[in-house]
């Protein structure tokens, strides 16, 4: 990813949702990226309040969702086979 374009895990996504003003000026006038799985959790979240869960997915609106073209499970399985023939 070049300069404008930022990966962001679950972790940072939930400190900029909690508020850290230093992530929130990083991230500015960033195309902003999340995967599903990220997705997933922010929502997943035990106990989430409606308020929450409007602001999570408004912070999702702004982001670039990536999602996996392939069963996950298939690119797991494929990772570990490369992974095999290399140590091999």
């Amino acid at each position: 990813m070049n300069g404008n374009n930022i990966l962001v895990d679950t972790n940072i996504a939930s400190y900029l949702l909690g508020g850290d003003s230093s992530l929130a000026e990083l991230l500015e006038n960033k195309n902003v990226y999340v995967s599903f799985i990220t997705e997933l959790e922010l929502l997943g979240f035990k106990d989430i309040s409606e308020l929450e869960k409007l602001v999570i997915e408004d912070f999702l609106k702004d982001c670039i969702i990536y999602r996996f073209k392939r069963n996950y499970k298939t690119c797991n399985d494929q990772f570990k086979a490369e992974q095999k023939s290399k140590v091999t």
